[in-house]
């Protein structure tokens, strides 16, 4: 006689009774918020490191030894409109990172993803916390750098929060990048997490409009259009919008509607592949 192991049951419907589903939803989403907490530090020092260095060259070093965007008038302007761009980046490599990575963990040697399809959730809904975690941690690495901003420079900085329009940006930013992060964490073997960084965290840096505002590519048109598939330079420019008022920025409404809508297809995709990969 012998005996047969049954594969773990998923939940791929709308068989759960809403106010279970709720439950569980928030019982995940509580157990990450946790994990976060108990590793703050570790969290803290992969958050500040990049964006602190970035402030602290750019807009500390270079002025004070007079070196390119260190010229007396040109480095406090810089640094207003730096401060934008830096906010963005680190929020959406944060929201990358926090969701892509441990689902590429999950899906490969940890095969943790295995128990949380056993909680009484719909699979999509699974993917969605994921996602939801991310973007809180998102939102807490863009709060992170606003004090950066205030001390690191070497000359004052000319901020002028929106309040009203900084709260929807980093919320649909966070989103987004969050978005984004499930999107790479379903589509991504494990061995091709080195090609995460080498193939979209740097061209994405690099022509998100993090140094510099989108529209002084003007003299560049065939890349000012190229970059625009680039969901960072919506996030830098939203931030600027946020931010300054005499920095040059993409329309607001452009902005919003981009970001809020990239996030919704990279959801839907991605919780589409997310409910592939488990239940494949």
């Amino acid at each position: 006689m012998s005996a047969t192991t049954a594969p773990p049951t998923t939940h791929d419907s709308t068989e759960h009774p809403p106010a279970s589903a709720r439950a569980a939803f928030s019982a995940l989403l509580f157990r990450d918020l946790t994990v976060l907490r108990k590793e703050f530090g570790m969290f803290l020092a992969r958050t500040v490191m990049q964006p602190m260095l970035l402030m602290f060259v750019f807009t500390y070093v270079f002025p004070k030894i007079g070196q390119g965007v260190g010229g007396a008038n040109g480095s406090s302007a810089f640094s207003t409109l730096l401060v934008g761009g830096v906010i963005a980046s680190t929020m959406i490599f944060q929201g990358i990172q926090a969701v892509a990575l441990p689902l590429v963990q999950d899906f490969g040697y940890t095969r943790e993803i295995e128990d949380r399809v056993l909680a009484p959730l719909p699979v999509g809904a699974i993917a969605v916390e994921k996602v939801v975690a991310g973007a809180v941690q998102a939102l807490i690495a863009g709060a992170l750098v606003f004090p950066m901003g205030l001390f690191i420079p070497a000359n004052r900085i000319h901020l002028h929060v929106n309040f009203l329009l900084l709260i929807p940006v980093m919320l649909l930013g966070a989103f987004m990048s969050a978005s984004l992060g499930l999107f790479v964490g379903t589509k991504v073997e494990p061995r091709q997490v080195p090609l995460i960084f080498g193939l979209l965290v740097l061209p994405m840096t690099f022509l998100g409009a993090v140094y510099y505002p989108w529209q002084s590519l003007s003299e560049l048109r065939w890349l000012q259009v190229a970059v625009l598939v680039n969901p960072l330079v919506y996030l830098s420019e939203g931030m600027r919008a946020a931010l300054t008022t005499h920095v040059p920025h993409m329309a607001v409404w452009v902005v919003l509607l981009v970001l809020a809508g990239c996030g919704a297809l990279l959801l839907r995709v991605g919780v589409k592949g997310f409910r592939g990969r488990v239940l494949s």
